[in-house]
């Protein structure tokens, strides 16, 4: 049976990633100099101003203007009224509720004489998922995997000057047909690139095809039969916080799974690791690509589901699709026994207090290498469990 499925990406020229971007730098500077900080720091960007506001508890002194004037110059917005030494910064930044870090800082087990482990409670209430498959040897969807590529490609063509013209604000989007399960070819790519104005359709059509998509998607995927739109509404040269506002965090399907898997609805950037929004949900890919890897299952989706102020999550639930070599239960019963979901434990775990999270900000936060959570290394040992 024919199916189809599509997922985007974005550039970190996009007025959401810029956002993204700018929140996680503030967190890494945080963290260079105070490893407990607590931070959920948000922007929002439009046209030539950028509003940054959030709770920050940190002994740390942090010049967030600076950060964000580095961030928009690195990005590529050296032109235009959102340039790095133009743009109107206004900061609101608070301490942490008190009410909130009553929770974290100390768990309703451990109030109760529970371990070390209970230290911590979790910094809000929510569900978290994580998702790993066979499609791809990052063990993510294609669609969305390949979005990303095509993405960072733009991004790559613009600063090597390979193509000239090109400018940060870029959106791509792969739709992939299935036989069952199985990828079998590309049926449509977009492409919106931002551009000089001297630029024509002509020439961006025929550039970004050769020098993105083709070094891109593999040769057997596109045939005769896919369709190829390249900035379709015909012009693309407003682009980034100038031609739309951005938003810390509302690129949430694209920073995960591109819609394969469903989100709970916490965004990531900005937020230091005793939020579960983020930490939980590293943990969750983390568990899912081992448990795919050790080839328990083909393909496995995982919720676990958190009350603020409290260590242990109030859930786990498994969906492997049919494809577990045992059953989902079982599967749930060894992710409760062999991972600790506790956030000590789960920072521990993935050593989530480094200045990490300015690289996660632009083309997903999962399938790339160097992260903790994209390692396999329960793998091996979790083959046990087919024996």
């Amino acid at each position: 049976m024919k199916r189809f499925f599509t997922s985007e990406s974005v550039t970190e020229g996009h007025p959401d990633k810029v956002c993204d971007r700018i929140s996680d730098g503030i967190l890494d500077e945080l963290l260079k100099q105070d490893a407990n900080a607590r931070a959920a720091v948000e922007c929002c960007a439009a046209y030539n101003t950028l509003f940054i506001t959030g709770e920050v508890t940190a002994n740390a002194h942090v010049d967030y203007a600076e950060v964000a004037k580095k961030a928009i110059k690195e990005i590529g917005y050296d032109f235009g009224d959102f340039a790095f030494d133009k743009c109107n910064i206004i900061q609101a930044v608070h301490g942490q509720s008190a009410d909130i870090a009553l929770g974290v800082n100390s768990s309703r087990e451990n109030k109760a004489g529970g371990d070390r482990g209970d230290l911590l409670g979790a910094g809000d209430q929510g569900m978290m998922f994580g998702y790993a498959c066979r499609e791809t040897e990052e063990l993510m969807p294609l669609p969305v995997t390949l979005a990303h590529r095509l993405a960072l490609r733009l991004a790559q063509a613009r600063k090597s000057g390979e193509i000239a013209y090109l400018r940060p604000d870029g959106k791509t989007q792969v739709t992939v047909e299935y036989e069952g399960k199985t990828p079998v070819r590309v049926a449509t790519v977009v492409v919106s690139a931002q551009h000089a104005p001297e630029a024509t359709q002509e020439e961006i059509a025929r550039d970004i095809k050769k020098h993105v998509i083709e070094q891109v998607i593999p040769a057997h995927l596109l045939d005769e039969n896919t369709v190829y739109l390249i900035n379709p509404t015909g012009r693309f040269e407003i682009g980034g916080p100038e031609g739309d506002s951005g938003l810390t965090g509302r690129k949430i399907v694209v920073d995960t799974y591109g819609g394969r898997c469903p989100h709970g609805g916490g965004a990531f950037s900005g937020k230091d690791c005793t939020k579960v929004d983020r930490s939980a949900a590293y943990m969750a890919r983390y568990i899912c690509k081992n448990i795919v890897a050790a080839g328990i299952a083909d393909e496995m989706e995982l919720q676990v589901a958190y009350a603020i102020g409290v260590a242990r999550p109030v859930s786990v639930f498994v969906d492997t699709f049919g494809t577990g070599k045992l059953s989902d239960d079982e599967i749930a019963e060894i992710v409760k026994s062999e991972f600790d979901l506790r956030p000590a434990a789960i920072i521990q775990t993935l050593s989530l207090r480094s200045p990490i999270y300015a690289q996660t900000s632009a083309y997903g936060h999962f399938g790339r290498s160097g992260f903790t959570w994209e390692r396999t290394d329960k793998a091996q040992s979790l083959k046990k469990y087919l024996k």
